[in-house]
C-alpha cells in the first residue's frame, strides 16, 4: 500500500540522524556568551526590517513571520522538513510507479537508506556554511503536510566562527549578516505571489523527473559516487555538480529560469546590504572586503572540489551576477523603476537578462531610461 508520502524512498529519519552524527563542532562559546549572542541576533533582525523597508521601498506590511537562533544540527533538522515538503509531489510520484515493478519494493528500501544517508551528509557539510536562511518552504509544524508562513534562520555558531576568522568586528558583521537575511524575508513577505510562484517552477522541474525508480536509483548512485569521490579527495573537483548529474535534458529550461529568480534574490539581497551599510555599520567596507575574499577562495582543495560537485560555485555566480543586474537598473532607473521587478512573474528578468541588464529595463520599461527619466514618469506599477 502507498504511504502517501513517499517517506521510504528517502529515510529522513535517517538524513536526520547522519547529520546530528557529522555535524562539526562549532566554536567555543561560553554559556553567557552564547546567550548574549542570540539576544543580539535577534534584535539586529528586528532593527534591519526598518533598514530594508527604507532602503527598497518594499512594504512587507506586518511581517510576524519567525525569526530563529539554531545551532547546527537546528539547521539541519529545519531543512529536513523542507526538503519532505518540496519534494512530496515528486516522491508520491516515484512510489505510485515502483509499487507496480517487480522488485520495486526492494529498490525503495536500499535507495531510502542510500539517500537518507546522503542526504545527512550533505546537510552535515553545509551546517558548518551557512551563516542564515529564509526557509521558504517550512512547513506549518514539524511533519505537517501544509506549508507554512516561512522562517528566518539565522546560525549562531558559524556567525560567530566567521566574524572570528576574519577578525572584524563582531557586532557590526552580525547586523551586516542580518541584513542581507532580512532582505531575503522583505522580498518574499513583501511580494505575496513569489513563493507560489517559486514553488511552482520547483514542482514543474521535479515533475519532469524520469519516475522509473530503477532510472531514479540509477542517477542517485552516480551522485553518490561523485560525492563520494569528492570526500575521498579522487578527482580535481571539475566534473558535475549533484544538480546537473540527477537532471534530465527536458529541465534545463525550468532550471534556467529558477537560477534567473535566485540570482535576482542573492543579488538584491547583496545590494541592499551594500546600500544600508555604510549608514549603520562602520566598518562595513572592511567586513565586505574580507568576507567577499573568504567567499571566492573557500578552505581548501576538498572543500573547493565539494563546493563544485553541489552547486555552490553556481551559488557564488548568483551572488556576483544578481549584484551587477540590480545595481545597473537602480543605476538606470531607480529604485522605483527596478521594483517592477516584483509586479508579476512576467517582470522577473530572464537568465538572459541577468546577464543584461539593459535588455530587462528596455523590456519592463520600454526604454533603456535613466534615473532622472525614470523619475520624471511618476509611481512605477509595484509602488
Amino acid at each position: 500500500m502507498t504511504s502517501g508520502n513517499g517517506a521510504d524512498m528517502i529515510d529522513w529519519d535517517l538524513a536526520v540522524a547522519t547529520a546530528n552524527r557529522l555535524v562539526r563542532p562549532g566554536p567555543d562559546v561560553g554559556r553567557d556568551e552564547a546567550r548574549a549572542v542570540v539576544a543580539e541576533l535577534r534584535a539586529h533582525a528586528k532593527t534591519s526590517e526598518e533598514h530594508v523597508r527604507a532602503f527598497t521601498g518594499l512594504d512587507a506590511g506586518d511581517n510576524d513571520t519567525p525569526v530563529l537562533v539554531v545551532d547546527r544540527p537546528g539547521w539541519a533538522r529545519a531543512n529536513v522538513q523542507g526538503f519532505r515538503h518540496v519534494l512530496r509531489p515528486l516522491l508520491d510520484k516515484v512510489e505510485e510507479r515502483r509499487e507496480t515493478l517487480p522488485g520495486g519494493a526492494a529498490l525503495g528500501a536500499v535507495g531510502g537508506k542510500v539517500t537518507g544517508l546522503e542526504l545527512g551528509t550533505l546537510l552535515a557539510f553545509l551546517s558548518s556554511r551557512v551563516l542564515g536562511q529564509y526557509e521558504t518552504f517550512a512547513p506549518q509544524t514539524p511533519g505537517a503536510s501544509g506549508r507554512g508562513p516561512g522562517r528566518l534562520l539565522l546560525v549562531a555558531p558559524n556567525i560567530v566562527q566567521v566574524e572570528r576568522e576574519l577578525g572584524v568586528d563582531p557586532h557590526d558583521f552580525r547586523l551586516w549578516v542580518c541584513l542581507h537575511e532580512e532582505t531575503h524575508r522583505t522580498q518574499f513577505t513583501a511580494v505575496p505571489w513569489l513563493r507560489d510562484h517559486l514553488e511552482q517552477e520547483i514542482h514543474g522541474f521535479l515533475g519532469q523527473t524520469e519516475v522509473d525508480p530503477s532510472a531514479v536509483l540509477g542517477r542517485l548512485r552516480e551522485a553518490v559516487s561523485a560525492f563520494a569521490g569528492a570526500r575521498r579527495g579522487e578527482g580535481d573537483g571539475d566534473g558535475a555538480s549533484l544538480v546537473e548529474l540527477v537532471q534530465t535534458p527536458e529541465q534545463r529550461e525550468i532550471l534556467g529560469r529558477i537560477t534567473a529568480v535566485m540570482s535576482l534574490l542573492e543579488g538584491h539581497a547583496d545590494f541592499v546590504m551594500d546600500g544600508v551599510g555604510p549608514q549603520v555599520i562602520p566598518t562595513v567596507t572592511e567586513i565586505r572586503e574580507k568576507f567577499a575574499e573568504r567567499r571566492a577562495q573557500g578552505t581548501g582543495r576538498l572543500d573547493q572540489a565539494l563546493r563544485k560537485l553541489l552547486g555552490m560555485d553556481a551559488k557564488l555566480r548568483q551572488y556576483r551576477d544578481g549584484e551587477r543586474f540590480v545595481r545597473e537598473v537602480v543605476g538606470r532607473v531607480g529604485m522605483e523603476g527596478f521594483n517592477r521587478v516584483w509586479t508579476s512573474p512576467n517582470t522577473l528578468p530572464t537568465k538572459a537578462e541577468v546577464a543584461d541588464p539593459g535588455s530587462w529595463v528596455d523590456r519592463v520599461h520600454g526604454r533603456a531610461g535613466t534615473t532622472g527619466e525614470a523619475e520624471a514618469e511618476g509611481p512605477t506599477d509595484a509602488e
